[in-house]
């Protein structure tokens, strides 16, 4: 069989050494899955067994399998390195990427310039640029996450998901005119692109037009059945804390909770820890706002859970979720050796990702001790100039870092610090004043020093209480 025989071309259009329709069928499915968030990644182990050479398969099946411990990673890596030197130019550069990617000890700078140079040869790949931006998430970059989607643009006018890709980063620019703006054009190609929705419902919601984000979500809902455990709780919390910002009655949240996050749990090929790190996210809102009274029985059924080590260290923000919840409810040896273990895998980092990951590992330890009750010490853990912003490392959005802001709000009013409360609430009223949840504690700390402010304050809160859903 010839050469040209044995090269197929993917979905972009780029050159795959395979002799098997078979393989190309299931890469391209893959793409796909990840773009679309959907439940069937796995189907890249199939490229594989029907083509046991190609280096693009195994080079992707390793990636897909790398987080699970699988003994078959090794394997698959071993085979796409040993036909490296017969694979296609797109495969050599998607080979390059995704396995510095992949060392434990890797400089995520270089990572991070090698996508650039995967995406300046082969623009058309969107799920190496999906990728290239998971992996500035996780550095907390919006800069050159943004600076990836526009370098590709040109090449993909018109093309499903670019555009919902475009828009993450602008949100995390606080770019929100540029973001709906973005976020729209993707479902005017694709109304079924749930990153895309999720997009416009971050918009939406930081605009704090609360019921419009519901009726949006509420009204995509039925079509997330496809998606992976991570989209589909994730949207569902979305939904969840419009009601809780908006004030809707907590039955909302409640429903929500126990029949769209938490019965992700009992489908077969449900990821775990993509369903905690949602769970937990909204437990903390509602601890926040003193309503976890409702959620106790809950908040302790999912510790027992969350003992299992199997689900430690699969994400940053869950592992300090964690902590949170298994301090709140009595767990402490337990979270003491989740705790141990964290400070043990930072200090066995370079000196270049400690330094990075410090802030994670500061917020950890403050929510360990919030979770206890230690208010004093979670305080200065927190450190007199906290923003959730800074965090950006442990692979959270504005969105859901806010709960540490919220955090830190309760702390300084539950150690009497009002004027410092004052100052920082009415900061964020400027970027946020349709929230009454930030009203209420601005009343509070008005009160604390006998302001008449408080009572502004108050009105205004009842005001916005009142005009979301009645």
């Amino acid at each position: 069989m010839g050469i040209k025989e044995e090269v197929k071309l993917n979905k972009w259009g780029y050159q795959v050494k395979t002799s098997s329709d078979k393989c190309i069928s299931a890469i391209n499915e893959y793409y796909n899955q990840v773009l679309s968030y959907g439940r069937k990644r796995s189907i890249i182990l199939e490229a594989q067994i029907h083509d046991e050479n190609c280096v693009l398969a195994n080079i992707l099946a390793a990636h897909f399998l790398c987080s699970t411990n699988s003994s078959k990673v090794a394997i698959f890596l071993e085979a796409a390195k040993s036909n490296y030197d017969e694979a296609t130019d797109y495969e050599k550069a998607v080979y390059d990427a995704v396995s510095y990617m992949m060392l434990d000890d890797r400089d995520d700078d270089v990572a991070l310039s090698l996508h650039f140079k995967l995406l300046n040869d082969f623009p058309r790949d969107l799920a190496s640029l999906k990728r290239a931006q998971v992996l500035c998430f996780y550095m907390g970059k919006p800069g050159p996450s943004l600076d990836l989607v526009q370098q590709v643009l040109p090449k993909n006018e018109g093309e499903s998901y670019i555009y919902g890709m475009l828009a993450f980063p602008f949100l995390e620019l606080d770019l929100m005119e540029d973001a709906e703006r973005a976020a729209r054009n993707a479902l005017e190609i694709n109304k079924l692109d749930f990153w895309a929705q999720h997009c416009l419902c971050h918009v939406l919601q930081f605009k704090c037009r609360f019921a419009e984000a519901v009726t949006f979500m509420e009204e995509c809902s039925p079509s997330w059945v496809s998606c992976a455990s991570f989209m589909y709780t994730h949207n569902w919390w979305h939904v969840a804390l419009c009601y809780l910002e908006g004030h809707a009655p907590i039955e909302r949240a409640v429903d929500i909770y126990d029949h769209c996050i938490m019965t992700e749990l009992d489908k077969p090929d449900a990821a775990r820890t993509e369903v905690f790190v949602n769970a937990l996210g909204l437990l903390l809102r509602l601890q926040v706002r003193g309503e976890i009274h409702i959620f106790e029985d809950r908040l302790k059924t999912l510790a027992e859970h969350l003992t299992d080590q199997a689900v430690w260290f699969a994400e940053w923000m869950l592992d300090i979720f964690i902590l949170w919840a298994l301090a709140s409810t009595g767990k402490l040896s337990t979270g003491q050796q989740l705790l141990d273990d964290l400070r043990s895998r930072v200090a066995n980092m370079n000196e270049k990702k400690q330094r990075v990951m410090q802030r994670g590992l500061d917020l950890a330890e403050a929510l360990y001790e919030y979770g206890m009750g230690n208010y004093e010490n979670a305080l200065q853990l927190f450190r007199a100039d906290f923003d959730a912003n800074d965090c950006k490392a442990i692979g959270a959005s504005d969105e859901q870092l806010d709960v540490f802001n919220e955090v830190w709000y309760t702390l300084l009013l539950n150690t009497g610090q009002a004027d410092k409360v004052i100052e920082v609430i009415e900061r964020r009223l400027k970027k946020r004043e349709g929230v009454p949840f930030l009203w209420r504690l601005l009343e509070k700390g008005y009160s604390m020093i006998g302001s008449d402010e408080a009572t502004t304050a108050a009105e205004k809160a009842n005001s916005l209480e009142n005009s979301f859903f009645t």
